[in-house]
């Protein structure tokens, strides 16, 4: 069949610029030229600096040491997000990403756990929780199959911007060309329709056998040059305005995000070794511009280092990500706001999917087909767990969050609700990202509660059962309890090698 495209064009830097560059300079046959077209008058947007797990898998694959990426990134580990306020006003609970206790019999555990009256916060049955709320971490132990710190996941909290340069400096080492410039034009096939070639302001032109879009909210070639259709969520997800600012490093160093709901939206705070990232994603229709900035600045635990900067953004994604011969991926393909921090997830997902369906000089049709139906159900899977936090919040002290609990929600979101509310159970559907766990800690953590349970936990002795659950909460404790500061394993093994840059 066909080889693969010759040249290999990439339009737009930042995040999703640089990790598409290195993968395709890792994983693209020797025979195809890769090109990353990039201008610094235009900045680039990074709304999210926390990670999920996975990324540790693109690294790996790349071959990046952890620890060298950390250090490159003024970087910390993230055992999970800390949610204030948003069941009710003064609520808290954990979304961690380790799993809760151990099953009982085949049974789950959060099932088992409701069954006995909820003995105490689930939160003490989660390694990474209980590390989380000492500022503590270390690596698995996987050769300790019964032990708690075998569920022990991470991600990270990485500058965006400084994990652009290392991936940047990755790249070009494996011959990635970079072409400074300011794309003016997009130039088609008048047969095919496919896209031949950019135009820069200074009268270069650079051509393609396939583009990549990574232009941001922009979306040059997939929706100003080839029309790809948008969805709208925004009747779902209605906040639509951000502000970022950084701040000095807490005396602490936390190994958890923290996600804080306010009256209009919510405010994030990001560990950094050399700063702390903050944010406050809020509505427009229901606060303005100037509150929103000073509801973010009144809740900072440190000094900012900068002024606040604003945000603007539409929620939903393309109905096409792969139009022709692009492939848009990031902030082009669509976005979401980052309260469950996939924003970099999903460009792992967009170039994991290209390179598994990496065109030929063939008909692209089938892979097209294919790549976009995956991607749609990842979106949409990424979409319904998002709205679940404002869905099932029990807050009725503002207009903002009426709204939202009163807004429809999708029908995939509505079954997954209405199963768990029926005994407690939870399925995975094929293009999930959100694990058992994940979906557990939210929907318990808000308030939603199974109407029965399982008919096999009738079977259980509940004395005996009672006490394993009272000696596994003993052992979580002390396994917590025994781990090394963060603050500590980060000095020893990932501090950065200079000063670091403050990037805001």
């Amino acid at each position: 069949m066909g080889c693969a495209p010759q040249r290999l064009v990439i339009a737009g830097g930042g995040t999703a610029g640089w990790m598409t560059a290195a993968a395709l300079s890792r994983f693209a046959p020797k025979t195809t030229t890769v090109t990353l077209v990039e201008s610094e008058q235009i900045g680039t947007v990074g709304v999210g600096e926390a990670t999920i797990p996975p990324l540790a898998d693109f690294n790996h694959m790349l071959g990046i040491d952890e620890h060298e990426f950390l250090s490159a990134t003024g970087g910390t580990y993230k055992l999970g997000i800390d949610f204030i306020n948003w069941g009710q006003r003064g609520s808290r609970y954990f979304h961690p990403f380790s799993a809760f206790g151990f099953d009982i019999d085949g049974l789950g555990f959060h099932q088992i756990w409701h069954w006995l009256g909820e003995p105490t916060a689930l939160d003490t049955f989660s390694i990474g929780a209980q590390a989380a709320a000492r500022a503590r971490f270390m690596q698995p132990r996987m050769d300790a199959a019964n032990s708690p710190l075998s569920q022990l996941r991470h991600a990270y909290h990485i500058d965006a911007g400084l994990y652009a340069n290392f991936l940047r400096s990755y790249a070009e080492q494996r011959g990635v060309q970079r072409i400074e410039g300011k794309i003016t034009d997009v130039v088609r096939d008048g047969g095919s329709g496919d896209i031949r070639s950019l135009s820069l302001d200074d009268g270069r032109t650079i051509g393609g056998d396939f583009f990549v879009d990574c232009s941001g909210f922009r979306a040059l070639l997939l929706e100003q040059t080839l029309n790809a259709d948008w969805q709208d969520w925004s009747h779902w997800l209605p906040c639509d305005r951000a502000f970022a600012i950084p701040s000095q490093s807490a005396p602490r160093l936390e190994s958890s995000t923290r996600s804080t709901a306010h009256d209009c939206g919510w405010q994030w705070r990001i560990p950094l070794q050399h700063r702390t990232g903050n944010g406050h994603v809020y509505c427009s229709a229901f606060t303005t511009d100037e509150a929103a900035s000073r509801t973010l600045l009144e809740h900072l635990d440190t000094q900012p280092t900068d002024e606040p900067r604003g945000l603007r953004f539409k929620t939903g994604r393309h109905s096409q990500f792969w139009s022709h011969n692009c492939v848009a991926i990031g902030l082009s393909a669509g976005f979401l706001e980052p309260l469950e921090s996939t924003s970099i997830h999903l460009i792992q997902e967009g170039i994991s999917k290209l390179l598994a369906l990496f065109p030929g000089t063939d008909d692209h049709a089938p892979s097209r087909r294919q790549y976009n139906q995956l991607m749609s159900r990842l979106f949409d899977d990424v979409r319904d767990f998002v709205i679940l936090h404002y869905h099932a919040s029990v807050r009725d002290d503002s207009p903002f969050w009426r709204a939202v609990a009163e807004a429809p929600i999708p029908d995939s979101l509505a079954e997954r609700i209405n199963g768990f509310l029926h005994r407690g159970q939870w399925f995975a559907h094929r293009a999930d990202l959100f694990t058992e766990t994940s979906w557990v800690a939210v929907m318990l953590g808000q308030g939603l509660r199974p109407k029965s349970h399982h008919p096999l936990i009738a079977s259980l002795n509940a004395a005996r059962v009672r006490q394993q659950i009272q000696e596994m909460a003993s052992v979580y404790s002390a396994a917590a309890e025994h781990m090394p500061p963060h603050a500590a394993y980060l000095k020893r093994f990932c501090e950065p090698k200079s000063p670091m840059e403050q990037i805001a």
